[in-house]
């Protein structure tokens, strides 16, 4: 089997959200449709404090799921369900927005390096408007492995495939199918992880390079994988990766700031729940 072909390579851009956290918007916005299913991918990470301190206050999302990773520091999240959950380094978050969650996240730490990521996944049209719903992973729950050449994978959503083991993550998604691994490549070694065909893949370097064929990905490139052939990854001097992979919705995507919704009149409706105060 040949080979998946790269269809993009991109490198994320500054910004900040909530009260005023410093972030790179690794992707997220103009042509949705290209990620399909995958809306954002956040990558945050700082030792100032000015930079991550003022959080995320309250604030709604609706028609979409949050994955929160943490690789240092730590995390408060509360919402209108009652929910209070404390996201340490290694740890994850997953909420399921649905039809409305009111939610905010909040450091736990006035200093120290706080560094991780979140992922918006999309919600099927039959789903948006469904309950939601809230979990968080400790680090321990996460599944890692050290598989040959000493890669080290922590498996986050969906099921590893790879060198004839099969390890599943802690969370497993209907229509979308999602993947979501965390690799670390020595220098030297290699990984050819399974991806079911037909389903969207990206790989974002957060550390290191990674090597793509006859490409030479370096730290803060986002590439996106056509959705056929085998996945061949090499690492030549360190790497580490996240690996996205999911099944394409092929729905139309509406989006207004925190609401994704397939029209716009349902984004329309999403503005006035939240007005009305029936959102949640």
């Amino acid at each position: 089997m040949s080979q998946r072909e790269i269809l993009s390579i991109t490198t994320g851009r500054p910004t900040s959200d909530g009260a005023g956290v410093s972030l790179t918007r690794v992707f997220g916005g103009a042509a949705p449709e290209r990620f399909d299913p995958f809306l954002m991918l956040d990558e945050f990470g700082s030792n100032d404090p000015d930079e991550y301190i003022a959080g995320f206050p309250p604030h709604p999302h609706r028609g979409f799921e949050t994955i929160t990773y943490m690789l240092e520091g730590r995390m408060r999240h509360e919402d209108h369900m009652g929910n209070v959950g404390r996201l340490e380094s290694g740890g994850v978050q997953w909420m399921t927005a649905a039809r409305g969650v009111i939610h905010s996240e909040m450091p736990e730490q006035e200093q120290g390096l706080m560094r991780g990521f979140q992922l918006w996944l999309n919600l099927p049209a039959h789903a948006k408007l469904g309950e939601p719903g809230y979990r968080d992973f400790a680090p321990a729950e996460i599944p890692q492995l050290t598989l040959p050449g000493g890669v080290q994978a922590k498996v986050i959503a969906g099921t590893l495939k790879v060198d004839g083991i099969e390890q599943p993550g802690v969370v497993q998604r209907p229509d979308t199918e999602p993947q979501l691994f965390d690799l670390h490549l020595p220098a030297g070694s290699g990984i050819s992880p399974q991806v079911p065909e037909g389903h969207r893949l990206l790989l974002y370097v957060y550390e290191g390079a990674l090597r793509l064929g006859e490409h030479t990905l370096g730290k803060g490139q986002l590439v996106r994988l056509s959705e056929h052939g085998e996945v061949r990854l090499h690492s030549e001097s360190g790497t580490r990766l996240l690996l996205l992979a999911g099944r394409p919705l092929g729905e139309p995507i509406v989006q207004y700031g925190p609401f994704v919704m397939n029209s716009r009149e349902e984004i329309e409706q999403a503005l006035r729940d939240f007005r009305d105060g029936t959102l949640a």
